[in-house]
């Protein structure tokens, strides 16, 4: 077996990494063809990763043009902790409003953990005004668990 074959996780595992993590670096394309990346909480969407943002950033606008995105969630500070997914995909638009809140709560859960809906709800409901979600829809995964290597 070769060492990428040995170092990379399962569906399981995979799936089970994206639960436990909270936030992830979201790749797009800028209109000049360079990357855009910036760090973003995020929540799952029947096991999709799925996150909002506001109607007017910069990824929106890039997402607009072309829904191709990366997504790369890691931990680990030492080469032989290193663990990551990278999730390549296309960003699918949520348009109904019910769907942009319940990926807004599923955000904010992560983003702030042990926190009663009920106190997460008022701040979803205001800032949801003005954001859109996305759910993205997986062309191709790559993971790594350098803990496997020992």
């Amino acid at each position: 077996m070769n060492q990428r074959a040995r170092i990379a996780m399962s569906d399981d595992d995979v799936a089970a990494f994206l639960e436990s993590s909270r936030k992830l670096q979201l790749a797009t394309i800028n209109p000049d063809g360079t990357p855009h990346l910036v760090t973003m909480f995020y929540g799952l969407d029947d096991g999709r990763i799925a996150f909002w943002t506001y109607g007017k950033a910069q990824k929106t606008r890039n997402l607009t043009r072309d829904p191709r995105v990366s997504c790369l969630i890691e931990t680990g500070d030492d080469y032989d902790e290193l663990r990551g997914v990278l999730v390549y995909g296309k960003a699918e638009q949520i348009i109904d409003r019910d769907r942009v809140m319940a990926i807004g709560m599923a955000v904010a859960r992560r983003m702030t953990p042990g926190v009663p809906d009920e106190l997460l709800r008022p701040y979803v409901e205001h800032t949801g005004r003005k954001r859109v979600a996305y759910v993205v829809e997986r062309t191709k995964v790559v993971s790594w668990d350098h803990r496997r290597l020992t």
